[in-house]
């Protein structure tokens, strides 16, 4: 499953539902099919995204000796290539952060 976080001030992003749900979590949304980031509540959303990515890039540089995994478990049940939390919360926080500067909402599953 796919999903497409949408805003009127950006393109698209667009996530694997498990990524998803991790991003809708770390902005401290309900990980739901349809759902919406108010304006009101974007300021919150991006400090809760701009710590996860901090926290992120912490536990990266305490393992710089240790080798990245290079595959994690898909949606569906196999495998995938690695992508650090950074690399996948990166695009969103973009959004928001152009979202809050045009004062409008993301929303997904619309």
């Amino acid at each position: 499953m796919l999903v497409t976080f949408k805003s009127a001030s950006s393109a698209d992003v667009i996530y694997f539902g498990d990524v998803a749900k991790q991003m809708m979590k770390l902005m401290g949304k309900e990980a739901a099919d349809k759902g919406i980031v108010t304006v009101e509540q974007l300021p919150a959303a991006i400090a809760r995204l701009e710590a996860a990515i901090a926290d992120d890039k912490a536990r990266h540089r305490e393992h710089l000796q240790v080798d990245e995994p290079q595959k994690e478990a898909a949606e569906d049940g196999g495998e995938r290539p690695f992508v650090s939390l950074t690399r996948r919360a990166l695009p969103l926080l973009e959004m928001l952060k152009a979202a809050l500067a045009e004062s409008k909402p993301v929303v997904w599953g619309v």
